[in-house]
Order: C-alpha cells, then sequence, then structure tokens
C-alpha cells in the first residue's frame, strides 16, 4: 500500500509527489496523458509575483510569488533566467478598470477615474521591488523611450516607460523536471494511465487504473490526492463522492506567436483601454510570444484552442504599442490553456483570484483537493499540501526543497555562458544555437544526451533542427516520451521549426521505440 496516490500531472501534482517522496513518503502519480499536457505547458512562460495583482490588494500571494522567483531560480539556472520587462507609461491613455484599487482611486479623486497614474504605477514597483527580498535581481529603473533602444519599435507618443525584473520558465520542462526528481527519490510517475474509478474505505483508497493498452491494474493508498487541474472540482464532487466545499472557475488564457519583433532580449508590459494587461517576449530565439487573453471556459472536456476572436484582440492590443502593425498573417502558432482557478465568485476571469487553496477531507481515509495556483508558487504550494499531509499522516521530514537543484541545475546562476563554452569546447561539431539549446534544455546533463559523440553523425539520425537520435532516446529513456508532440512541443519547442514531414518521421521512430 502506498502513503499518497496523485492525480494529476501538472506541475501542482508533480510538484507534490516531489516534495512527498523526499520527505520519505511512499508515491504512485497517475496522469491520463502525458506529463504537463494540459494546463502546465500553456502558460505565458513566467516566474512572477504578478505585478497586476496588486491592484487586488493580493499582498500576500504577491509577496510569496516575489520571494520563488529567486528561490526557484537558483535550483533551476538551465530552464529559468532573469528578463527586464518593459512597461511603457502614457499620461492620457485611459482605462476601464474594475480592480479594487481602481474603484478607490477613482471615490478618493474621481477626476482620475480610469487612468492609473505615474505616482500609482511607481508605487506599485516600490512595493514590487521590496516585498520578497530581493537579491539576484535588479530593480525598476525609469527609460526614456526616445533614446533607449526599447523605444524604437514603439509608436512615437509612448516617451518613457519603467522597466522592472522577472523571469523566465520552460514550463513543460519544470514539470517533468520534477516528476525526474520525484522518481529518483523513490516516487512512481505512471503516464498515460487514466483513473476510472476510486473506492473510498475505512482506512484507505481503492484506486482502478487503466492504461494505454487497456489493461486495468488496481492500487490502495492511505490518502488521495486530487491535482487533476481543470478536472478536479469534477473529479471531487463525481467520482470521489466528496462534499468538500470549493470548486474551479476554468479560465482560457490564449497566446499567438509570431515571427521575431525585435532585437534585443526584453519583454513588454501593456495595458489595455480594457484594463487588462498583456505580455510580448522574446521566444526561442526567433520569435516573439504575446499573451494572454482571460476567456471563461465552458467545460474542461472541451480542448482550448485560440479563437480567431482572441487572435484579433492580442493582435490589436499590441497594435496600440507597436510602429510595425501586426496582421493575422503574421501569427505563426497559437496555442492555449485552461486556468483552473478558485472559485471565489469574482464578477470576471480577470479578477478571479490566483491564489491556490487546499482542502483537507477527513471523512474515513483522507483526501486532499488543490483548487487553483500559479506557476511561480508550485513549490510553496507543494509545501502547503504537505502540511496538510502531515495532519492524516505520520511525515518525519520537514520542508526542503528549497534551493536543491533540480536535474541539470547543479550549477551557478551566473554560469549559463561558461557551460555553453566548455560544451562547444567539448564538442566542437556543434553550433553555437545547438549548444545554447541544449543547455537551456538539460544544464549539466548535456553531456549525458551527447555522450562520447565525435562528430553529428555518432548522434545518429538527424530529425531536423538540430534534434538528434540520441536526444529521442534519451527523452524516451528518461523523460516519458511516448510520441513526437511530447517531444517537439513539451520536452523542447522545436515543432516551430519541423515541418509535417520530420514530424511523422519523429513520430513512426518513437512509436518503434516504444513498442519493441
Amino acid at each position: 500500500m502506498r502513503d499518497l496516490f496523485i492525480i494529476g500531472g501538472g506541475i501542482n501534482g508533480c510538484g507534490i509527489a516531489r516534495d512527498a517522496a523526499g520527505r520519505g513518503l511512499s508515491v504512485t502519480l497517475a496522469e491520463q496523458g502525458d506529463l504537463a499536457s494540459a494546463t502546465s505547458s500553456a502558460s505565458t512562460k513566467l516566474f512572477h509575483g504578478g505585478l497586476r495583482y496588486l491592484e487586488y490588494f493580493e499582498f500576500r500571494l504577491v509577496r510569496e510569488a516575489l520571494i520563488e522567483r529567486e528561490v526557484l531560480l537558483k535550483a533551476m539556472p538551465h530552464i529559468s533566467w532573469p528578463m527586464r520587462f518593459v512597461l511603457p507609461y502614457e499620461r492620457e491613455m485611459r482605462f476601464d478598470s474594475e480592480t479594487p484599487a481602481s474603484k478607490l482611486l477613482s471615490a478618493v479623486m474621481p477626476w482620475m477615474k480610469g487612468r492609473r497614474p505615474a505616482w500609482m504605477i511607481r508605487l506599485g514597483l516600490f512595493l514590487y521591488d521590496h516585498l520578497g527580498g530581493r537579491q539576484i535581481l535588479p530593480g525598476t529603473r525609469t527609460l526614456d523611450l526616445k533614446t533607449d533602444p526599447a523605444g524604437a519599435v514603439l509608436k512615437e507618443r509612448f516617451e518613457r516607460a519603467y522597466e522592472y525584473s522577472d523571469c523566465w520558465v520552460q514550463d513543460a520542462r519544470l514539470v517533468v523536471l520534477n516528476a525526474r526528481d520525484a522518481a529518483a527519490r523513490g516516487a512512481e510517475i505512471l503516464t498515460r494511465t487514466g483513473v476510472i474509478a476510486a473506492e473510498r474505505l475505512a482506512d484507505r483508497w481503492a484506486i482502478t487504473l487503466r492504461r494505454a493498452d487497456g489493461s486495468e491494474t488496481r492500487v490502495e493508498a492511505k490518502m488521495l490526492i486530487n491535482a487533476a487541474g481543470p478536472w478536479a472540482g469534477e473529479l471531487l464532487h463525481g467520482m470521489l463522492g466528496s462534499h468538500t466545499p470549493g470548486d474551479v472557475r476554468l479560465v482560457r488564457g490564449s497566446h499567438i506567436v509570431t515571427p521575431r519583433l525585435y532585437d534585443h532580449d526584453k519583454c513588454y508590459f501593456f495595458q489595455g483601454r480594457d484594463g487588462r494587461i498583456i505580455f510580448s517576449i522574446p521566444y526561442e530565439e526567433e520569435f516573439t510570444l504575446i499573451g494572454t487573453t482571460d476567456a471563461d471556459h465552458p467545460d474542461p472536456a472541451t480542448p482550448p484552442v485560440c479563437t480567431e476572436a482572441e487572435r484579433d484582440y492580442l493582435l490589436a492590443f499590441a497594435n496600440e504599442y507597436f510602429k510595425r502593425p501586426l496582421s493575422p498573417a503574421d501569427v505563426v502558432w497559437t496555442y492555449s490553456g485552461v486556468r483552473p482557478l478558485y472559485d471565489d465568485g469574482a464578477s470576471s476571469a480577470t479578477a478571479a483570484t490566483r491564489d491556490y487553496v487546499l482542502r483537507l477531507d477527513r471523512e474515513a481515509a483522507p483526501l486532499l483537493t488543490v483548487f487553483g495556483g500559479k506557476i511561480t508558487t508550485y513549490r510553496r504550494l507543494a509545501e502547503g499540501a504537505l502540511e496538510k499531509i502531515a495532519e492524516a499522516l505520520p511525515v518525519a521530514k520537514g520542508p526542503w526543497t528549497a534551493g536543491v537543484a533540480l536535474p541539470g541545475g547543479d550549477f551557478a546562476v551566473t554560469g549559463v555562458s561558461e557551460l555553453i563554452e566548455r560544451l562547444l569546447a567539448d564538442y566542437p561539431f556543434l553550433t553555437a544555437a545547438w549548444a545554447r539549446r541544449l543547455i537551456r534544455c538539460y544544464g549539466t546533463e548535456a553531456r549525458e544526451v551527447l555522450g562520447a559523440a565525435k562528430t553529428a553523425a555518432d548522434l545518429g539520425r538527424d530529425f531536423g533542427a538540430t534534434l538528434s537520435q540520441a536526444e529521442v532516446d534519451w527523452a524516451v529513456a528518461r523523460e516519458w516520451v511516448r510520441g513526437a508532440e511530447d517531444m517537439i512541443w513539451r520536452r523542447t519547442k522545436l515543432g516551430l521549426r519541423l515541418s509535417a514531414a520530420q514530424v511523422a518521421e519523429i513520430e513512426a521512430y518513437i512509436r518503434g521505440r516504444v513498442t519493441r
């Protein structure tokens, strides 16, 4: 019998599995698809405090997230790195905002209705700089957009901007590395494995699983963790038959990707006239990522897609700022994910809380359900989950994950350039871009991927876009890859550079490897 059975292989489920396994608990995790195949691979890919959440007075959430940025950065400097964000300011722009902060401002100073004055933005950025005990990331500064390179691509009316720090993260790789570390500490990670029944007995759960090949098996566990993301509420009140209060509000966030729109490596934080914000972010060397939307999503069974309306909304939003107008013809890829937010009764999807809620049901065998959360606070959510677990099961060890490197991340935050240089020296057949991609995916484990290769031919078949047979084999053996989509959209983002014929070749090769 296992101590814990976790439903859901997104960031919350894998983060809890890692933390629990590291404390000596026996853990099994089941994911119905691939790891990070839903919400956790469809984020805006930022470790950020949530500057706009200050307008909702969510100070605890913002402070926790700000502290976590640097904790996480130290543990995974290969898949996460600092970025500077440019927030252009226009004195006369008005906003249709219903945040608590804007309502208060309008009540005190009615003539400011619909505006975020400069002092309000500076106050927010001051809090952003100081709430989280920042040590690594540089603080806020003011830019003259007439002279700074960041102003070159913006419309002439934007003369001033504020520049602040947050971090980028490769979200799907974050999930996989947490799962790998959990497995290294004894957890059992089952992908392509659905939960078809869960019976609650007096002292344990009896869970029936169905594998991809149709076979079924039964697992028993002392406690069940419902980390099913968009399906958490449906699972809680359906199959699990719990009367635990709380539900999930499904909010769809869509993104568009265009060819690279500017040469520098900074991001933009754009404010819309509807009170919302979007980001424009350098993406995968040759592209720009723009997002996100906030729209209520009707049903977790309905796959989220970026609608034409959402695409056009993001294009129009960006066109308020960029000199060169963007059109649908500029969009090379879109993606969309459903955020399973805790339903706090907010009037709009934008206003719904991004905080997480953990509900423990101790009627007979214990059940813990995870509502909401954001990628930046996944590690703290896992610690909170272990506190709840400790109320029902003995947990001998305390919190341990802060500062402990994920696989491949055992080097200094400032050490990426040196790792790339050393990899190029030892594997001279690599191009600089190829070496950079490998380090940014695998960190110090890039050498394991390349092995004893002396030439590119030694890596086996070349699938295109620097993806080799050796890398695919490594991912199949070590990272639960079972199809081309796993490899090219979640373990990497090479799908942006591969043709349909190349993808079909990768799919056929992986299928052959998996079925052997």
